[in-house]
């Protein structure tokens, strides 16, 4: 007899496959004495010290594979890795307390989980799986063991876990995992955007689920209602095997939406972009038919690397991106180096605040030789496709004059040699810093368009590290400040006859993107499998209705008063298009 367990959907899909159990690593909970407290010491900085190198590279792995948005998922890891209070809890139970490394880590890191738990906010509450992760992490490295899943799986099957970490889940081998199930987690934790990033279907929150599920019963993931059917009949998989034909159908639909225009019921048009970090990118973004690219993470292309890519190398991925996108708009970002990509080899000095401090346009402006060689390559390859020129984390307008300037003096090199580019290539900026933000109707004189990058934007208008999880409940996307400035950029812009785009998380959302629009934006870019459903709202949506909600939107107070509105008047929308 079948056994049915309902869950919370953390990913869309359907799985039929064999259970695969996973444990993981446990925490030490008993503790041992020891008689060498600065050895133990030396052992838990090495296994830190490991930790953090294992991390950055899955940073950069996921912000290779699937963008910035996931990326950072393991850029808070690294953060906590580092938090001297989190670390020196551990180090002051070693020396108070003379037992081993093991059991402190374990101790601290469920004190710190129990903290996050015991939180309201549920996306605050998720954070604790984060924790979770860290904790095991070093503990597999005071160990010497691997960390993680290491299985090589020869058949198809479904992942089951107590819970699975976002080092677990960007490590799935999707040639055999169908799918995974756990008894933690929620929709915002990260193992379940991971898995909406990668598209595995994943049931989270499954109670019991570990005392009814045996290696090797049959199951039957439904990601759609957030069911789990254990060892179902005959007559069950032909039933699911119907809800997967119906979801594929659904999957059919939005891909008619390919070529269709991104405009909505009463004809307003909005381009939708897509977000790429290198050539890897490029057929998932045709394939979803994405009217452009709205962003190059160019930086990407310096990293894990032991030296600068010179002219010649930057040049052809610029111009392999120009003639695959066939005329359709590039923005490429000039590198956003500094922060938290940092490269060993340019010799940049430490900072205690790094995100404030030194870098991307601010080293491209003291480093002309590094600049001038990304803007000749860019300019050059302008030759073969639609490419536009974007210069980040703009602060005043002096910054901008002395780029366009350097840029004027690379495109004279570039005559007096022969060599052809586009003479009336676009050169934007980046809205990400509210002085930026604030002097809007200047710099829009000195620019072709503006492209919000919406998530620093929003961390320095709260003031907030999204990264630190004392005030990530801080970033707000929604909060009446950030709306009201992102309207008068938006409005600054029009006034100059300039265009202006969104390349942060909030383009992606549907209830921002709707909002935005009614804003006015021109432009939404995105990861590129968000890009066919927010299409598909903008259809039936009408933009005079949505300039209507903005109007009452911008009168409340707090960030949940906005979208309690939001979502009870885009519901009313809905139901008059159904």
């Amino acid at each position: 007899m079948s056994i049915f367990i309902q869950g919370t959907v953390a990913s869309n899909g359907y799985a039929l496959a064999e259970a695969m159990i996973y444990r993981g690593i446990e925490f030490e909970l008993q503790a041992h004495e020891i008689k060498n407290t600065p050895t133990e010491l030396h052992r838990l900085d090495e296994a830190i010290a490991t930790s953090i190198q294992q991390v950055t590279a899955l940073r950069n792995q996921t912000l290779e594979s699937l963008g910035s948005q996931e990326a950072d998922i393991f850029e808070a890891h690294i953060y906590l890795l580092q938090d001297p209070e989190f670390i020196g809890a551990i180090k002051n139970l070693i020396e108070t307390q003379h037992v081993h490394a093991e059991f402190c880590v374990s101790k601290v890191t469920l004190q710190y989980m129990q903290l996050f738990e015991g939180m309201i906010d549920d996306y605050m509450k998720q954070r604790g799986s984060d924790l979770r992760d860290i904790g095991q992490r070093i503990i597999a490295n005071l160990r010497k063991e691997p960390y993680g899943l290491t299985s090589l799986l020869q058949i198809p099957i479904i992942l089951v876990a107590r819970e699975l970490s976002p080092s677990d889940t960007i490590r799935l081998d999707l040639r055999h995992v169908k799918g995974f199930i756990t008894e933690e987690g929620g929709q915002t934790s990260h193992s379940a955007i991971m898995a909406r990033s990668r598209g595995i279907p994943a049931v989270v929150g499954l109670s019991n689920l570990l005392e009814n599920i045996h290696e090797g019963d049959l199951l039957l993931l439904d990601g759609v209602a957030g069911t789990v059917m254990i060892n179902p009949t005959y007559e069950e998989q032909n039933d699911f095997e119907q809800r997967v034909r119906d979801f594929e159908n659904e999957r059919v639909g939005l891909m008619e939406l390919k070529n269709m225009s991104s405009t909505t019921s009463d004809k307003h048009s909005i381009e939708l972009a897509a977000n790429i970090s290198g050539l890897a990118d490029l057929p998932s973004v045709i394939e979803q038919g994405a009217e452009g690219i709205g962003l190059f993470r160019t930086e990407f292309l310096f990293m894990n690397r032991t030296s600068l890519p010179d002219e010649e190398e930057q040049f052809e991925v610029y111009r392999q991106v120009a003639e695959r996108m066939t005329g359709r708009p590039i923005i490429i970002r000039t590198f956003d180096i500094g922060g938290d990509k940092q490269l060993d080899y340019l010799d940049l000095p430490y900072e205690d605040n790094p995100f404030l401090g030194y870098r991307a346009i601010r080293i491209s402006l003291d480093r002309p030789e590094l600049f001038k060689t990304q803007l000749r390559a860019i300019l050059r390859a302008s030759h073969y496709g639609n490419i536009r020129i974007m210069y980040p984390m703009i602060a005043t307008v002096e910054e901008v004059r002395l780029a366009n300037q350097m840029c004027a003096e690379v495109k004279q090199d570039l005559i007096q040699q022969g060599i052809p580019f586009h003479p009336q290539i676009e050169v934007g900026i980046m809205i990400e810093i509210p002085a930026a933000a604030l002097l809007a109707n200047q710099l829009a004189k000195e620019v072709d368009f503006f492209s919000l990058g919406t998530n620093d934007l929003i961390q320095y208008m709260m003031a907030c590290d999204r990264m630190n999880p004392h005030v990530s409940n801080l970033y707000q996307p929604f909060h009446p400040s950030i709306l009201t400035i992102i309207k008068q950029v938006i409005e600054a812009a029009h006034q100059s006859g300039k265009w202006v785009g969104v390349c942060g998380e909030m383009a992606s959302d549907p209830l921002a993107a709707q909002l935005l629009i009614g804003m006015g934006i021109d432009e939404l870019s995105m990861n590129a499998s968000q890009i066919l459903p927010i299409r598909r709202m903008i259809r039936t949506t009408s933009f005079t209705q949505l300039q209507q909600i903005v109007k009452t939107s911008l009168s409340y107070a707090t960030s949940d008063e906005v979208k309690a509105h939001l979502h009870a008047e885009f519901a009313k929308l809905q139901k008059n298009v159904n």
